[in-house]
């Protein structure tokens, strides 16, 4: 998908993405924001600061954070984005799940959910960071996967995709195992750290210690801000947002792997005919343990 064909960012994703970060004030804002877009869209800056209990300056320091030129940018974006209802972005993106909700709503929740965080992570992903780490990979001498939990699994996919087309890469989640590798890179290696929230230090440590040595550090994180991201050289972000009972659930890890996903069809291209002849051969191998249709 080209840039021009991305759907546009996400406003709301990149609020989220920030809240951690924030400060006090400027937290007062973006919730005031994010429960009644609508309403702030048409309101006065001062109107606003009134509503949340707080200075015109942390208004406009909140849109600086966002990467907006000021207040007035703020109530055009939020415009542009269709004049949502109140509740448009607390519930139109299927965030909640309470005791009464039936399968079938539980279900269409989730779709909601996942759908979005899929959405929002391509239009917001930096393709210039992702290409950077697509060429970085394709030369690496060595490649090390850092991730634990829910994250561990996505790097795990990663690993077995890349090695099956001929770039072999480790994949650690226990940090002793990840610092004792990490140790081992150096310049013309890749160093790939995997955390939702950006803050798991099993992940930061070792992505630290890479960076140190001199390889290059990727981030894949929700959080632009968080210690994870200020540790890598290149940062891919997704946006997936939590819902009940799933904080960093499948919604996030659904958002990581088509930013790797994205990582592993680019490694491919570099190297197309390389990655097709090995492709092949690991397919013939494993052929006969197929059994085809009566």
């Amino acid at each position: 998908m080209s840039a021009a064909e991305s759907p546009p960012s996400s406003l709301e994703a990149r609020i989220r993405g920030l809240l951690p970060s924030l400060s006090p004030a400027q937290t007062l804002v973006a919730q005031e924001v994010l429960r009644d877009p609508a309403a702030v869209a048409s309101s006065t800056i001062g109107e606003l600061a009134a509503r949340c209990g707080t200075s015109l300056p942390s208004v406009t320091r909140f849109c600086l954070a966002l990467g907006l030129g000021g207040y007035a940018e703020l109530r055009l974006a939020l415009a542009a984005e269709g004049g949502r209802s109140s509740t448009s972005w607390e519930r139109g993106t299927g965030t909640e799940v309470s005791p009464d909700d039936s399968l079938a709503d539980v279900l269409r929740t989730l779709l909601r959910s996942d759908t979005k965080a899929l959405e929002d992570t391509v239009a917001q992903l930096d393709v210039g960071a992702l290409g950077q780490a697509i060429d970085a990979i394709t030369a690496a001498r060595r490649i090390d996967l850092y991730a634990v939990g829910g994250s561990a699994s996505v790097a795990e996919d990663l690993r077995l995709r890349l090695h099956r087309i001929g770039h072999g890469a480790n994949s650690w989640s226990d940090v002793h195992n990840a610092l004792t590798s990490a140790a081992l890179l150096g310049p013309g290696d890749v160093a790939l750290g995997i955390s939702h929230t950006g803050e798991t230090n099993e992940v930061l440590e070792p992505l630290r210690r890479a960076r140190a040595q001199g390889a290059t550090t990727v981030a894949v994180t929700n959080y632009p801000r968080s210690p994870l991201a200020r540790a890598a050289d290149l940062l891919l972000v997704t946006a997936a947002r939590d819902i009940t009972f799933r904080t960093g659930g499948m919604a996030g890890r659904h958002a990581q792997m088509i930013v790797l996903d994205a990582l592993y069809l680019g490694v491919a291209q570099r190297d197309y005919q390389q990655a097709t002849q090995a492709f092949d051969r690991t397919a013939e191998a494993v052929a006969d343990h197929r059994t085809p249709h009566r």
